[in-house]
């Protein structure tokens, strides 16, 4: 099919577009004497962080935190969204471009789950397109596969489980070609990949959407903070959609308190990679006699293969050590995914899993 230029004003749901959102108290004023609300003016039930007054709603946007996010990601403030976690701003995406059981969304396994549970829960199809045994996204497949009803493509880079950056040519490419809806670059874990973010493509492309974390490269995954970077329009959109005060005041200040020592989060990065660099090298001394195959990894997991690695798994985690299956995701056969631990907990890691293989008859 042939692509038209990208409007949004053509993508998005009629209703949505038409939705005059809710407008709350903190909307308009955030100091002075508060009777405005309804909230509980003689103070919290608890007698600890009382610097953040939690008997007030949080501020519905976080301006302070975004402005902090946007110099360290090079955008704008007004091009980010926040989420509870980056699979409440997958919801909202699927509810403004998607009509239930008309429209449909693209992934390409194997992916991130959430893509495909998030359409289900809102009655939309899913087209598939899978990326080859490399783990490289097949365009051609893609484009083949959208139709007119295609309003949204998931893109997971690096992959989960696969670990695997798609180059921004690679994403230019698919951008150029399809203008009829919206292309999610998923990058909860870029800052493992030594790559540059599709970030940097968002002033070009006016249906690219990035999503990215704080549960990976900034070990924050407890207080489920995610975000969308897009242009502002769109961001404005999925403002409009969102709950009212969808970030708490406790998420802003521990973001707030990360951001201002990126120094730290930059260390503790450098000691995964270098982690990682250990893990890799360990499990290369396994092959072939145990791990049969090591994939490439940009994230900060690996993806290895193993035989019976079900099994392996199952043992492993019931003497203390938990990695996960990934045998049942395409290409993914006899593969297990381990997070780069501490030291401490790789070395576990390996040991349990040459004395269970040894256990199993698999290597002398």
């Amino acid at each position: 099919m042939e692509f038209e230029a990208f409007n949004l004003k053509s993508v998005a749901r009629k209703n949505i577009l038409e939705l005059v959102p809710y407008r709350c108290a903190r909307d308009d004023y955030s100091s002075g004497v508060l009777l405005d609300a309804n909230e509980n003016s003689v103070g919290p039930s608890i007698k600890t962080h009382s610097h953040l007054e939690l008997n007030r709603y949080p501020d519905p946007l976080h301006m302070n935190l975004k402005e902090k996010i946007a110099l360290l990601r090079n955008v704008k403030m007004e091009q980010i969204f926040f989420g509870v976690g980056s699979d409440e701003a997958i919801d909202i995406i699927i509810r403004i471009f998607c009509n239930p059981r008309e429209d449909n969304i693209l992934i390409t396994p194997p992916t991130y789950g959430m893509y495909k549970v998030c359409a289900k829960v809102n009655d939309v199809f899913v087209k598939i397109s899978p990326l080859t045994p490399a783990f490289e996204l097949d365009l051609d497949s893609v484009l083949g596969n959208i139709d007119s009803l295609t309003k949204v493509v998931f893109i997971c880079s690096p992959g989960n489980p696969t670990s695997k950056v798609i180059p921004n040519s690679v994403i230019e490419s698919l951008l150029t070609s399809y203008k009829t809806g919206v292309v999610v670059v998923d990058e909860a874990y870029i800052d493992f990949s030594g790559t540059t973010s599709a970030c940097s493509l968002i002033d070009k492309y006016p249906n690219l959407l990035v999503l990215q974390t704080l549960s990976k490269a900034f070990g924050l995954a407890g207080i489920r903070l995610g975000m969308a970077i897009a242009n502002e329009n769109l961001i404005q959109l999925m403002n409009n959609v969102k709950a009212p005060y969808n970030i708490n005041k406790l998420t802003a200040e521990v973001a707030l308190s990360a951001f201002d020592d990126l120094d730290l989060y930059r260390h503790n990065v450098q000691i995964i990679l270098s982690e990682r660099d250990y893990l890799m090298a360990e499990l290369v001394k396994l092959v072939p006699i145990l791990v049969k195959k090591i994939h490439p990894t940009d994230a900060n997991f690996i993806l290895f293969v193993v035989p019976r690695a079900q099994e392996i798994y199952k043992s492993m985690a019931d003497n203390g050590v938990v990695c996960r299956y990934r045998g049942t995701e395409m290409h993914c056969t006899d593969c297990l995914r381990v997070t780069v631990g501490t030291r401490a907990e790789n070395v576990k890691f390996l040991t349990l899993l040459v004395s269970t293989a040894r256990s199993f008859g698999l290597i002398p």
